[in-house]
This record gives C-alpha cells, structure tokens and sequence, in this order.
C-alpha cells in the first residue's frame, strides 16, 4: 500500500495534485486521484470472461461505469464514460486479450471542477496499477476561458461557472498528441489551438508526477 503523493505545483497553472494507487483490495487496479479539492477513486477489473453479446474476437471489451457522488448517473455521465472510455480505448493494447472484458468503475468523491481531466488521471493510474499493457499513458488537462479571453488551467468550479468556454484534453506520454477532447461553449479557432498548447505543456507536469509516484512506490516495495 502506498502512502499518498503530492505534487506541489511549481508554477501556478496547475492545483496541487496527489494521488494514492492500490488502495482497494477487490479490483485489479485502483487509484484514488485528487486536483485540488476534486477528487476520483477509479477501480479496474479484468482481464475477465465478456458476455457473448459483447464479444469482440480480436479484442478486449472495454466498459467505463461513472458514478456520481449521490444520484444515479444521467446524460452527463453517460458523455463523460464515453470520452474516458475513447481515451483508453486508444492507449491499451486490447487485442492482447481478445474475447475478454475490462471495466472501469469512477466513483465521483467530491467535485471542485475539472472533474473529467481528474477521471483520466485516475483511469491512468488505476490501469497502471492493474499492469495492463498501454501503447502510452495519458493525462488530462482541463482549460477554462473566462469572460476577458484569459486561459485558466485545472479551474475549480466557482472559475468553471464564469467561464464562457472550457475544454478537457486528453494528452498521450509519447508524442503530446491530442488523444480526445471534450469542448463546450463558444471559442475561436485560436483561442483551442492556445488551449491544446498550453494542455500539452502542463501535461509535463503530470507524467512527471506519474513517474514520481510509481518510482516512489515501488522503492518501497523492493
């Protein structure tokens, strides 16, 4: 069991970050991922047997559940399983097991903004933790543009709310390439091309912080 990391942003783009893998004892894979006061838990589960109505033949079966903190999960996250679901879908190397299933769960613990960069950086982790085989990893980058036209990184809820327009990437470790992104409100072509910039640049940080934690963890164990 690892103690939870925490990364405290050098610059101030990004909120402060921790993150804690392998704290959950039935899934394959779990992380506990917190942005500031936004907090994820995400458990992995699989490779296992898949419903013959799922099967693929040349693949793994990848299904994201989302649960919100109260409720049942509705329409929003029904969009946001989809964008993590797309996002993994391209970093895992599923036709390692064919006519198997993978489920993600996310389990929303507190929202303060952010919360589908924060689900990717769980998703990450967790499917680090569980050893499946990835092309790449990936981190999420959530920007919000606020009414004066200024780019605000990792915003909490309250600058989510003022802001006209706001946008979560999903960036990969090998090539900073743009793997999924989620807009909404209005913007102009230069104002995304800035944003995707400035998500690939604070994506640094959070490989970085990947590598820390895994680093840190496993000095332990060994």
């Amino acid at each position: 069991r690892s103690t939870m990391d925490v990364c405290a942003s050098s610059s101030p783009t990004l909120r402060e970050f921790g993150c804690e893998q392998n704290l959950l004892s039935r899934p394959d894979g779990s992380s506990s991922f917190v942005q500031g006061d936004t907090s994820v838990l995400a458990g992995v589960y699989g490779p296992a047997e898949v419903k013959v109505s799922k099967e693929i033949y040349d693949r793994a079966t990848l299904e994201v559940v989302m649960q919100p903190k109260v409720g049942l999960p509705g329409v929003r996250e029904r969009a946001r399983e989809q964008c993590v679901r797309e996002t993994c879908e391209a970093s895992l190397l599923s036709t390692l097991h064919p006519r198997s299933s993978l489920t993600l769960v996310l389990q929303v613990v507190h929202d303060d903004g952010s919360l589908l960069s924060c689900f990717l950086n769980s998703a990450c982790m967790a499917l680090m933790d569980a050893g499946l085989p990835m092309s790449c990893l990936f981190a999420g980058v959530t920007c919000a543009i606020d009414t004066d036209g200024q780019v605000i990184t990792d915003p909490n809820a309250a600058q989510e709310k003022e802001s006209r327009a706001l946008m979560t990437f999903a960036i990969d470790s090998t090539e900073r390439r743009v793997m999924m992104s989620s807009t909404r409100g209005s913007f102009t072509v230069h104002e995304l091309q800035q944003c995707i910039a400035v998500s690939q640049k604070a994506s640094d940080k959070i490989f970085q912080f990947y590598r820390d934690s895994v680093r840190r963890r496993y000095s332990k164990t060994l």
